[in-house]
């Protein structure tokens, strides 16, 4: 595709913005309210809002290799922060999806360069879950079950920051795990029980509302 070609398709969606409301851009200009924050991958197949039937103001969005959420990540730590105190935002899904190239990269013994420290979160993912995923023969069902695992272990990073069990304790904030399936274009629920995973550590992080 040539650049070219991409002002050329914002020129015409601006357009049929305008033939259905002429307002549109003001409206936009005026704020946000999004009561939706979406940390996800940054594979180019995987368009949050499109894939939720979402428009402009309506989620907001983290993207990064792999939908990773580690504590020592200033910019998902501040994106997060942002949208809990100042968003308010209601739900908090971290997305991830099958056939993920970072996921399928961390299970490879190869030399990444810069990416190898950041790989190294989801490694350690696979080895919190070797037992169960070394049961799993084939490899791309194995591939499957490391992106879940990774969603979930994602999700327990996220519960895990202050601002987030605060945002818990005093008004409604939910935590979603989901998973997009490339083949399928279907959004999963991966309808993660966080209270029984961390039921033996919910004195320091507290689930209860």
């Amino acid at each position: 595709m040539k650049i070219k070609q991409v002002f050329e398709n914002n020129r015409q969606w601006l357009n049929k913005k305008l033939e259905l409301d002429s307002n549109y851009f003001k409206k936009l200009s005026q704020g946000q309210s999004p009561k939706l924050l979406y940390i996800g991958c940054a594979d180019s197949r995987v368009s949050c809002e499109e894939i939720m039937g979402l428009s402009p103001g309506e989620v907001f969005v983290h993207r990064n290799i792999a939908n990773l959420v580690p504590s020592n990540d200033l910019s998902s730590m501040s994106v997060i922060q942002y949208a809990v105190e100042h968003l308010k935002v209601k739900h908090l899904i971290v997305c991830g999806h099958y056939e993920c190239g970072g996921v399928k990269a961390a299970l490879e013994p190869q030399h990444f360069g810069l990416l190898n420290p950041w790989l190294r979160n989801i490694r350690d993912v696979y080895r919190t879950h070797q037992e169960e995923l070394d049961l799993i023969q084939n490899q791309n069902e194995r591939h499957c079950r490391l992106v879940e695992l990774n969603v979930r272990e994602q999700c327990i990073n996220v519960l895990k920051e202050t601002v987030v069990q605060e945002a818990i304790r005093q008004r409604t904030l939910n935590i979603h795990g989901w998973v997009f399936d490339v083949h399928t274009g279907k959004l999963i629920d991966l309808k993660i029980d966080f209270k029984a995973l961390l039921k033996n550590i919910t004195n320091i992080y507290r689930l209860d509302g």
